[in-house]
């Protein structure tokens, strides 16, 4: 870089012009080499402000050229003034000195490298503080030079390397998954490494590993369902379980948004109507429905008699018709209290056999379909080719129900395809969600443990391990929904105002300040309300009803 010449130096200053007259032979002397002509002894300097240092290589000739000429001590002890102060900020065992282990010559190895023991011994005794305090008092112009280069990149590879190592797990995991398709030996090694720096208990980052890296080592192993059945054995009660969640959603803005935006839309559908029917896909603990029946208590006019038909899986070995008798219980028990006329009646079936003549539907009566991120685990055309898949069959069935409002909530992951872009996606999906819980939850929190064993460890092995029907976590973006509710004959509508304006104000007042709440408004009638963290956006919500385009007949 060129410098601004200094107003204030005078630059006819015969002490100056002799110092400088060195310099100025060996630039003009380089310039009219090849003419034979040499330069005159009186030859008039040029200002300091003309030169350009283009390479350590000059700076090293101009500063051995000063060393050595009678005439520039100026130059020598203006050096070694600066190298005093800089010595106070190395540190005792400083690389740019030399010392007498660095005087010897070094022996060249069989591959006409230089052999590097010396090195190492010298960097021992420094190390053990052996070295002087006189060690910093010489400086060695060559290897410094060969430092400068080094750090810029542009010297011999003699430069010594940063024994300073920085991991990057997300790119270890990515360069994993990939050597496990077509180098699996190259894929145990990085594995290993990952392993090195992973931890349960770690940050967010290693943590994210710790998991990722589970699913790897079950997928070179193919012992995906064995990983699963560990996890299963080690799982922690359903109380400490209800307490991990009952903490994450006290810190963590995205179910409560998710409970208001669909109890808010169910609301508005059963304003005024004196019976309301609700379809819940999904497991679940009956918190959403213990909210909306306060609030359908406290409605003007006296709350509407309330139908709830839950649908879930049958699940061999896990109960679920048990549990679905419990949240039964339970919220018979709630509306009792409130005085709201309530039933409860549970299907244990595949999702998408589940038609409206399985229903006992009703004229009138308000009909409510809720999925509260439950239709990411439907197969979809990775698993089911040459026939309708799952996702498209459910979403059809749902229009042939007719519903006042469809709400779905809906995970924007991109983690249900074929297993390289998958692996990127669940990493991406993933990574946010555990730098989140690092800044909400304390990391020596036996909750946040037992929630991230529990969940989203859980959710993450099965995305990386699993293949085929074993794999049950399918995310899909909420564009790729919109697709496929169109082509099922749902109609999206408008976002509330309030209800959006409700959610802003409740992730602002109390929540950490890297949530965000926004609004898809890609085209002008198919609006989304967004959830995200650090301005991804994790999560997404909308509204439906049946009619519109013509639904596809599956």
């Amino acid at each position: 870089m060129e410098e601004e010449e200094d107003d204030d130096v005078d630059q006819d200053n015969p002490a100056l012009l002799k110092a400088q007259r060195p310099f100025a032979q060996i630039l003009s002397s380089s310039t009219h080499a090849s003419k034979g002509s040499a330069l005159a002894s009186d030859v008039h300097s040029p200002s300091p402000a003309t030169f350009k240092f283009k390479g350590v290589d000059e700076v090293r000739s101009l500063l051995l050229l000063a060393n050595g000429e009678d005439n520039t001590h100026i130059f020598s002890t203006a050096f070694l003034k600066g190298m005093e102060e800089a010595k106070k900020f190395l540190p005792t065992n400083c690389e740019l000195t030399t010392t007498g282990a660095q005087d010897q010559p070094k022996e060249k190895s069989g591959s006409g490298r230089e052999d590097r023991s010396d090195e190492v011994e010298a960097d021992a005794s420094r190390t053990n503080g052996s070295v002087g305090a006189r060690a910093c008092e010489v400086f060695d112009f060559d290897q410094m030079c060969s430092s400068m280069d080094n750090e810029t990149g542009s010297s011999s590879k003699k430069g010594r390397k940063s024994k300073a190592r920085v991991i990057d797990l997300h790119t270890l995991l990515i360069h994993c998954a990939r050597a496990t398709t077509d180098d699996r030996r190259r894929a145990g090694e990085l594995l290993m490494e990952i392993q090195l720096h992973a931890s349960p208990a770690g940050d967010g980052t290693q943590r994210l590993a710790y998991w990722f890296a589970e699913g790897l080592e079950a997928r070179l192993a193919g012992t995906g369902s064995q990983v699963y059945g560990t996890i299963t054995a080690k799982a922690t009660s359903a109380v400490v379980h209800s307490e991990a969640y009952q903490a994450f959603i006290s810190t963590c803005c995205f179910r409560n948004v998710s409970i208001l935006f669909a109890n808010r839309a169910i609301l508005n559908a059963a304003a005024g109507r004196s019976r309301l029917h609700i379809v819940d896909y999904g497991f679940c603990y009956g918190f959403q429905w213990s909210e909306l029946l306060r609030s359908l208590a406290a409605r003007d006019g006296g709350s509407p008699e309330v139908r709830i038909t839950h649908i879930d899986l049958p699940q061999p070995g896990l109960h679920p018709g048990r549990h679905m008798e419990e949240v039964g219980g339970r919220l018979t028990d709630i509306a009792r209290e409130l005085g709201v006329p309530f039933k409860y009646r549970a299907i244990l079936a595949q999702w998408q056999t589940v038609c409206a003549e399985d229903l006992d539907l009703e004229e009138d009566e308000v009909l409510a379909v809720n999925d509260l991120y439950n239709f990411r685990t439907l197969m979809d055309e990775c698993v089911v080719v040459g026939s309708p898949n799952p996702r498209d069959v459910v979403l059809s069935n749902v229009c042939r129900m007719k519903p006042d409002v469809f709400v779905q909530s809906t995970v924007n992951g991109s983690y249900g395809t074929f297993f390289l872009s998958r692996f990127r996606g669940a990493l991406f999906f993933y990574s946010a969600m555990f730098d989140m819980l690092d800044a909400t939850m304390p990391r020596e929190s036996e909750l946040r443990l037992a929630l991230e064993r529990g969940v989203f460890g859980w959710v993450a092995l099965n995305a990386v391990a699993y293949e085929g029907e074993d794999r049950v976590e399918r995310g899909e973006t909420f564009r790729h929904w919109q697709v496929r509710n169109q082509r099922a004959g749902l109609r999206q509508l408008p976002l509330d105002k309030e209800t959006v304006k409700m959610a802003r104000d409740m992730v602002k007042n109390e929540y950490h300040k890297d949530f965000v709440i926004d609004e898809d408004q890609q085209w002008v009638d198919h609006r989304w309300l967004l959830q995200g963290w650090k301005g991804r956006a994790l999560y997404a919500h909308s509204t439906r009803a049946a009619g519109g385009a013509a639904g596809s007949q599956v």
